[in-house]
């Protein structure tokens, strides 16, 4: 069985509704996980925050208008009023759970709830439109089997164990429809995988599964070897190892959520990225083989935060390093890159809602110097240390280019750099025409 994920854009509209189960119903037995139509978690979002606020005036008109939106699609999305009737019910009841807050108290759970409408609502209205044309297909409720613990960590086997039960009360099915994205955390209440947590849903939907491919559907047809958004001429890779692709997804590589390769990789899964809108293209296929060497592709990750601690007593000093890093262990903030020297030590973050706390702590080791607006260059490949001329390549290509910080080594497929966001762009470019592009 394989396990088919995709986006908002892939079903944001009637047209790209259709053109789905279009793709999904080619006999074979697979489990479709879904994301909210686009726009929808945005709006949900919106509302959230208008509760939030108690400005509960303008949280009813946004509900309105979603909600009216809502029934336009559902007018012309099926063929039969049995049906029409069947997914305005299941609709009015999603908005009904909205509107609720208007007259209770509202937290956070209550704005996991609201946020996760819209996975619930684009589940069954596919759900519906399948059957309608004929295709057998049972909902799976993903809140009844998606769980994370306590530090919102996937809770492996307890997802595997729920899911199989699930499918076997479910029944069988040609076809099985689930929500990405949600889920329920260790006191039982609505939560969430975060920000593009869908690919990361259908990846630990896959593994308990241990589905034969994972397939993740978009607007983009793969990944490309740099961002197409900063750079011209970009290409599309077809092959990445699990490792290659761990790292461009942790470093900014947008089409993939980072978390997702994990499952897949520790099940031997292959991963397949493909464009909803050119099914028959081969996507970029993620698979534990590692195909070629040298540099492959490279990603950008914005936000970051870097922190130098000087300290002339660090010399030789035994533990020093331990209680740095403990600083950051107490504050739950992770590191991306460390890099350093006899009387300094250097690193970044992109977590920075702890960062006061942290450079008080760290004053006690030293002097702190704070630079914010960096971006982390991340250089991907099956990159060999042995491999002459590659860091040549690398620094001659980014002459003129202020590098804040490098590191390489820890991997044999990355090399990271950290620049200023401002030169993001022209350090993107030059890579692609010095290294990227070049023959051979």
């Amino acid at each position: 069985m394989k396990v088919l994920k995709f986006g908002g854009t892939s079903v944001g509209t009637i047209d790209n509704m259709n053109a789905v189960m279009k793709i999904v119903t080619d006999g074979e037995k697979k489990i479709i996980v879904l994301s909210a139509m686009s726009g929808t978690t945005n709006d949900l979002i919106e509302i959230s925050d208008y509760f939030a606020k108690d400005n509960k005036d303008e949280a009813q008109s946004k509900i309105n208008r979603l909600e009216n939106k809502y029934k336009k699609i559902i007018k012309s999305l099926y063929k039969t009023k049995e049906k029409e009737e069947e997914a305005s019910v299941y609709i009015k009841k999603s908005f009904k759970k909205i509107k609720s807050y208007l007259s209770e108290d509202f937290d956070e759970n209550g704005k996991n709830a609201i946020i996760g409408q819209g996975e619930l609502m684009s589940t069954a209205m596919f759900s519906i439109l399948m059957n309608e044309n004929g295709n057998d297909t049972k909902l799976l409720p993903a809140l009844d089997f998606m769980r994370i613990d306590e530090n919102k960590t996937a809770n492996v086997h307890t997802i595997k164990k729920l899911l199989l039960d699930v499918i076997e009360k479910t029944g069988d099915a040609k076809y099985y429809v689930t929500q990405g994205f949600i889920c329920r955390n260790d006191q039982g209440e609505i939560d969430n995988l975060q920000r593009g947590g869908s690919d990361y849903s259908a990846s630990l939907i896959g593994a308990a599964i241990d589905a034969e491919e994972i397939q993740i559907w978009t607007d983009i047809d793969g990944i490309h070897n740099n961002d197409p958004r900063f750079v011209k001429n970009t290409k599309k890779i077809e092959y990445l190892s699990f490792n290659e692709a761990a790292e461009l997804a942790y470093f900014g590589a947008k089409i993939l959520h980072p978390q997702t390769i994990l499952p897949a990789k520790l099940h031997n899964i292959p991963v397949r990225l493909k464009d909803t809108m050119k099914p028959d293209d081969s996507g970029t296929l993620i698979s534990s083989e590692v195909q070629g060497s040298g540099i492959k592709a490279v990603a950008a990750k914005d936000g970051i935060t870097a922190i130098k601690i000087r300290s002339s007593h660090m010399l030789l000093a035994y533990g020093f390093l331990k209680n740095i890093f403990e600083i950051f262990e107490f504050f739950k903030t992770p590191i991306d890159m460390i890099s350093t020297s006899e009387v300094a030590v250097s690193l970044t973050i992109d977590e920075t809602k702890k960062l006061d706390g942290i450079v008080k702590e760290l004053k006690e080791y030293g002097n702190v110097i704070v630079d914010k607006n960096m971006t982390i260059i991340c250089i991907v490949g099956n990159i060999i240390a042995e491999e002459k001329g590659f860091a040549g390549k690398v620094f001659s290509a980014l002459e003129g280019i202020p590098i804040r910080m490098i590191s390489y080594g820890g991997s044999r497929y990355n090399i990271s750099i950290l620049i200023p966001t401002d030169q993001k762009q022209k350090t993107l470019q030059a890579i692609s025409d010095h290294i990227l592009n070049q023959p051979g």
